[in-house]
């Protein structure tokens, strides 16, 4: 967002330029003519002129009214929609850079995202934090940008690259750039009202902006306490029962994409309902790289409801309008006199095909392609971020004496539970039972001691191989999945010497590499080569376990150490429960 956004429309002269030119006084900067618009606010689908100055959308017209304009825009056969704004998401997680993020989501209708860059602020602390504003400052995407409530997501839990504290939150919220406080994830602080989380959210209190929330699992009293405690949203929907009970609870939900098993049975529960809440927007938290190369973000988002049953004006009006009353935005989501000029003119409102989009009135993208390339940010402060020395097998070992041992295993992806296994032990070390999946992480931001912690995972299948990745939600350690230590060993140490990324490995030897070289976790690398290249990884992980959808997925291994979570989850300071202990486990009981 510009620092001079919304009030950049209320300037005299633009106002008063807007005012002619509505009364047919003088002509318009710009006229869409001839073609249709889609009105958020009734849902209808009617021929409209639309005439904008600057900025500014002046008129919404009857075909013809006026023909005055210094340029003009043949819509026939098209329809003029809002610009898409995607209500909370992860630039990061498509591991490229704001501006190839921009230059993908543009073109497709998506003008403003919220952007949470907690991932870059667990990594570099507030270094993180001042490069996204820097890179995504000029762009013609619109970014409102959060400030992180989770650096870590689980204190006293994991250790991340920095760690936020109220007064650091208050500096970040001063920022004019700033629309309000990413999703709270540590949602047992808040409801115990520990000092820390009550600090942190007191800050967003302050500052009079919004405090964005991540409510997974909760409901009843929990849920109660965690709105009570000035937290407005959620994105974290695990079922249709789950957004019927949040939605009448008042709190505000943002409905994923990046869950898409889930989206049938929210469609039926709301088409059940017979009306769209208010209160509820749609985001895309979290798009593989090759998902959007080929998918597209939030306009993909759209176009999967309405395959699901979702009327087109629903899935529209939650990803425009409702989208910026969440924002507090007045100026955006709606084609109407007095709004902001970010549309998009489309085939149809079934499969959002653009022809051209529009940002501040002026045109940024054309048959798919941005008319302009970003000039490229900086990246200095976001190398050389993996601070870990190579690794052999013997560091992904478990010791214990005796014979046999009983150790503390995690059961299920997602959704975990505790289990208990027997494992016997030769020569001090313990053997991993057939069943198990060994799971690995090892800090990386040089904060405390590069050394493995390892814990054994049920449930997980047999693994033929090995995965290691520095992109891990959401302190972003060294996390490795295997089932033997040689190859553990082998795809960590691909990752080391790419300085970031992600590798597979089978026999000890490394099959397919990613490497994201910024931050561990980004590339500034085109688009579609990063595409290319996370599809052959895809591919390779195939070879090495067969997934079992929709909760034994490719995906599970990015969010197996998110200790803020219900359930136990390894972390660089070992099995964390915040349920048990408020200090981490060891995996030998």
């Amino acid at each position: 967002m510009r620092a001079t956004e919304p009030q950049d429309l209320n300037e005299r002269a633009l106002r008063d330029r807007a005012v002619a030119a509505a009364r047919g006084d003088e002509p318009f900067d710009l006229l869409i003519r001839d073609g249709s618009l889609f009105d958020a606010i009734t849902g209808e689908t009617r021929k409209a002129d639309i005439g904008l100055i600057g900025p500014l959308i002046a008129s919404v017209h009857a075909t013809g009214l006026h023909q005055a304009a210094s340029q003009s825009i043949n819509a026939s056969c098209q329809i003029a929609i809002p610009g898409l704004i995607d209500t909370h998401m992860h630039v990061e997680s498509s591991m490229i850079t704001p501006a190839s993020y921009a230059q993908a989501v543009l073109p497709r209708g998506v003008t403003s995202i919220v952007w949470d860059p907690h991932e870059l602020g667990n990594v570099h602390g507030m270094a993180g934090v001042n490069w996204a504003i820097e890179a995504s400052s000029e762009l013609d995407l619109r970014v409102v940008l959060l400030a992180p409530s989770c650096v870590p997501s689980a204190p006293g839990l994991e250790l991340a690259g920095a760690d936020f504290a109220a007064d650091t939150l208050q500096s970040i919220l001063a920022m004019p750039q700033v629309g309000g406080v990413a999703e709270v994830m540590n949602m047992r602080g808040v409801i115990e009202r520990e000092e820390r989380m009550t600090s942190l959210v007191q800050a967003g209190l302050d500052s009079g902006k919004p405090v964005f929330g991540h409510a997974r699992s909760l409901s009843g009293p929990d849920l109660a306490a965690f709105m009570a405690a000035g937290v407005v949203t959620d994105h974290e929907i695990t079922s249709a029962e789950d957004l019927m009970h949040k939605l009448r609870a008042g709190l505000g939900i943002e409905l994923r994409g990046s869950h898409d098993h889930l989206l049938p049975e929210c469609v039926a529960a709301l088409n059940e309902l017979g009306f769209l809440p208010s209160n509820l927007t749609l985001c895309t938290d979290d798009v593989f790289p090759d998902d959007l190369y080929e998918r597209g973000g939030l306009d993909d988002v759209v176009r999967r409801l309405i395959s699901y049953g979702m009327p087109a004006s629903w899935a529209l009006r939650a990803a425009s309008y409702n989208a910026a009353l969440r924002l507090s935005r007045p100026d955006l989501g709606l084609l109407a006199a007095g709004r902001r000029a970010d549309l998009a003119l489309v085939d149809s409102l079934d499969n959002l095909h653009c022809h051209r989009v529009i940002t501040n009135g002026k045109t940024v993208a054309v048959e798919g392609k941005c008319l302009t390339t970003p000039i490229a940010c900086d990246t200095t402060p976001l190398i050389s971020s993996v601070k870990v020395d190579s690794l052999d097998a013997g560091d992904f070992h478990l010791h214990a004496k005796g014979d046999s041992v009983k150790i503390r295993a995690i059961h299920k992806p997602r959704f975990t539970e505790h289990a208990t296994l027997e494992a016997r032990v030769v020569d001090g070390i313990v053997i991993p039972p057939a069943e198990v999946t060994l799971m690995a992480i090892t800090h990386r931001h040089g904060r405390a001691a590069a050394k493995p912690k390892v814990a054994f995972l049920t449930g997980w299948g047999q693994w033929q191989g090995a995965f290691a990745t520095t992109v891990s939600h959401d302190s972003h350690n060294l996390t490795a999945f295997g089932g033997h230590e040689r190859d553990l060993a082998a795809a960590c140490n691909a990752v080391i010497q790419m300085q970031g990324g992600m590798a597979v490995a089978i026999d000890g030897k490394v099959i397919a590499t990613l490497p994201l070289p910024l931050s561990g976790l980004i590339s500034d690398r085109p688009l579609s080569e990063i595409s290319e290249q996370f599809k052959n990884l895809r591919d390779a992980m195939d070879q090495v376990i067969q997934w079992q959808p929709p909760y034994l997925i490719f995906k599970a291994c990015f969010g197996a150490s998110l200790a803020c979570n219900a359930g136990p989850h390894l972390t660089d300071m070992g099995i964390a429960d915040h349920a048990i202990s408020p200090t981490p486990l060891s995996s030998i009981m």
